[in-house]
């Protein structure tokens, strides 16, 4: 007895569609992109060692108080109301400034060339004296 193995052939469309390989390509791909986008954001991060500085909540100014503006050039000299001063001298006036009843508005205003670090300790030397009410200028006074 001769058995044919052969399948009928038949004239109908096949309606199916195996998508398991389509599901694995689409696994795979997602892998490689999550690694490779892993990779790029560590290549591109520039790493910056910023100065701390706590978080306190902030009270809006009084109109009336009066405003003292220390300004920072390039080379880091510091000025208090367009006058040259020592850093020194400017711990001195702060504490001075620490001191009133009624305290002013400290505006710090920073070269664009400035060292970051210049006004970091101008805010620190603000806290140590309870000043609380700073203002960085973005602009030029």
């Amino acid at each position: 007895m001769a058995r044919t193995f052969r399948r009928q052939r038949v004239a109908h469309p096949i309606a199916d569609l195996n998508i398991t390989n389509l599901v694995d390509l689409a696994f795979v791909l997602l892998i490689v992109f999550m690694i490779t986008a892993q990779v790029m954001r560590e290549e591109q991060t520039i790493s910056v060692n910023l100065p701390v500085e706590s978080r306190a909540k902030q009270e809006k100014p009084d109109p009336t108080l009066r405003t003292e503006t220390i300004s920072i050039d390039a080379r880091g000299n510091y000025s208090l109301q367009g006058r040259p001063i020592s850093f020194r001298d400017l711990q001195v006036q702060l504490r001075a400034f620490g001191a009133e009843p009624k305290q002013p508005i400290i505006r710090v205003a920073g070269d664009r060339e400035a060292i970051y670090g210049k006004v970091a300790e101008i805010i620190t030397e603000m806290k140590k004296h309870n000043l609380g009410k700073l203002d960085l200028a973005t602009e030029a006074p």
